[in-house]
């Protein structure tokens, strides 16, 4: 996302935490295997670079819904609502949401000073979270004309092949869908264009500026961590980014 002015944010990647092995280093999965002394290090410097203290940076428990949240006030880990989207107007309070694949993308209306962070992966862009991050933030002021939406890291479409069964998913749904599958290598399987699909919902959804970093989480082993990567090599487990916003006090 471009500079704006009282608003700091970040898509953190693997670089400069304190985990080891398949986490290294800056793992901010609190629901992985790694060691949670090390993974509490790693959000606390990710915490520290947006700004706030380390109870300030919070993120929920995600479930691929459609569901977005209102943060009024940090919470504690174990009392993470179950969302796929965080929206506030809190200055100070940064709000993020953890990927390893999956479509990262914040928000910000500068003018109203409303942030938000979704977690899209296909189950969410598909059943609307988008849609509902946009919603929570009208509902604290924001106005969709005005909106800024930042695509971060994801898994692109080189590296996403998935079974005709979810094309046809997406066809029942969502009949602007097709143009984001391509036929894959294998027989009845297709590529599908995520970071594609979310820019189309959102401007579907009225949203005039969005940004996409282009980056490709599976295609970089050395900055980002990818679930399906992870998949692929029959590793045990798989670091989280965590991708943030916060409005400067």
């Amino acid at each position: 996302m471009s500079a704006r002015p009282g608003i700091r944010h970040a898509f953190f990647t693997r670089a400069g935490g304190v985990s080891q092995n398949i986490y290294a280093t800056l793992n901010g999965g609190v629901g992985s295997q790694d060691d949670p002394t090390r993974v509490s290090e790693n959000r606390a410097r990710m915490a520290r670079r947006l700004g706030v203290e380390p109870a300030h940076l919070v993120t929920a428990y995600q479930v691929h819904s459609a569901v977005a949240v209102i943060a009024d006030a940090p919470w504690e880990a174990p009392a993470r609502p179950r969302a796929d989207a965080i929206v506030t107007r809190v200055p100070g309070l940064a709000i993020g949401v953890t990927t390893a694949d999956c479509g990262p993308v914040l928000f910000a209306d500068a003018t109203a000073r409303v942030i938000g962070a979704s977690h899209a992966g296909w189950r969410g862009a598909l059943s609307g979270i988008l849609e509902s991050t946009l919603e929570a933030m009208q509902s604290l002021g924001a106005d969709r004309a005005r909106i800024v939406a930042a695509l971060g890291p994801m898994i692109r479409q080189p590296n996403y092949e998935v079974g005709g069964d979810l094309a046809d998913t997406f066809a029942a749904a969502d009949r602007e869908s097709a143009a984001f599958f391509r036929p894959g290598a294998r027989a009845g399987h297709s590529l599908f264009d995520l970071p594609g699909y979310i820019a189309m919902r959102l401007r579907r959804a009225g949203v005039r500026q969005i940004e996409d970093l282009g980056h490709c989480t599976y295609a970089d082993p050395e900055r980002f961590f990818s679930y399906r990567r992870s998949q692929h090599r029959a590793e045990p487990d798989y670091g989280r980014h965590v991708n943030a916003i916060v409005l400067a006090p």
